[in-house]
């Protein structure tokens, strides 16, 4: 068994300005926290000063604290899953770089943790400083993705989560490349429970996630657990079967009790516009899950690590070594 009892996991991209005061604060709670920890940085190709401040926090704090840095940017969650891979706590809490996941709420996910909850996740009470269009799609990704994916997401939870070394391994057995972290984590079970927090704005730099990414990532989880997309292909092909039926029944009618149909041509054109522009939407929800068949018979690795930097015990030397 590891003699490190917990194990912080932080995925790292361009975050220059946060990363000395989160070690600090982190510092601060787990020596007071553990007996034993390590501080896992998972350098996601940094364009910043990010390696160069994670080196020095490893030289001043060898003893806590781990760097990985990748070969370039994979995305937050591969850097996430670099960090479960790597941790070797037997709890590990996983929490952004940006210090809006507060260290000082650690003590009371471990303090469940010790009455027996393998995984221990933060809800947001609040969000400050955050627009009310950010605050409307993201209570509105969660409930759809709890009906659509049978999955129980819990509501108004980011990745901010401690998670006994049972949940951890369990998730590392998950090899899919096209990742939903939060997803898989809470896909593997066990026994969950949560704590409310206020979540505070970013110490520093801007948010590396904008409308475009987050759409990217709800469309990522749903295809990833769910296959209602493709039932809902097939039913609206079947509607607009039945339609055109129903339809060309009324116009046979109407040509055998002798009428003449009307041109109607402003009618046939946008009927035969919106036809198409079904038809297109229902080939890119196919392709979604084509492409991500594509990917995954691929095989390539998930993520290249570049660089390493290990926890080193320090020793007292020996005055009578001259070496």
């Amino acid at each position: 068994m590891s003699d490190i009892e917990l194990s912080v996991v932080v995925p790292v991209y361009n975050e220059e300005g946060c990363l000395e005061e989160l070690h600090r604060r982190l510092t601060a709670v787990l020596e007071r926290a553990v007996a034993g920890y390590e501080i896992l940085f998972v350098n996601d190709g940094s364009a910043d000063r990010s390696p160069e401040v994670l080196r020095a926090l490893h030289r001043r704090d060898g003893r806590h604290v781990r760097v990985l840095s990748f070969s370039r940017n994979f995305g937050h969650e591969a850097a996430s899953t670099a960090g479960m891979q790597h941790a070797r706590g037997r709890a590990v809490v996983l929490m952004d770089a940006d210090i809006q996941d507060p260290p000082e709420v650690i003590p009371e996910l471990l303090e469940r943790w010790r009455e027996g909850y393998d995984l221990v996740y933060a809800q947001r009470a609040s969000r400050e400083r955050e627009t009310p269009l950010k605050r409307a799609t993201s209570f509105l990704y969660y409930r759809v993705m709890r009906r659509l994916a049978n999955l129980d997401l819990p509501r108004d939870t980011g990745d901010f989560r401690l998670m006994d070394r049972k949940v951890v391994d369990a998730f590392n057995q998950c090899r899919e490349r096209n990742r939903f972290v939060r997803g898989l984590i809470c896909w593997v079970g066990f026994r969950q429970t949560g704590i409310k927090f206020h979540r505070k704005p970013r110490y520093a730099g801007r948010t590396k996630y904008n409308y475009l990414k987050m759409t990217g990532l709800a469309v990522d989880s749903l295809v990833a657990f769910s296959i209602i997309p493709l039932r809902l292909a097939t039913l609206i092909g079947a509607a607009v079967g039945v339609g055109s039926f129903v339809l060309f029944l009324a116009v046979l009618a109407e040509k055998l009790r002798g009428g003449s149909p009307q041109p109607g041509y402003a009618l046939l054109g946008t009927g035969i516009l919106l036809l198409g522009s079904v038809q297109i939407f229902l080939l890119g929800v196919i392709g979604e899950y084509i492409g991500r068949i594509y990917q995954e018979t691929q095989r390539r690795p998930l993520f290249l690590v570049a660089e390493e930097l290990d926890c080193t015990e320090r020793e007292e030397e020996d005055p009578a070594d001259p070496g």
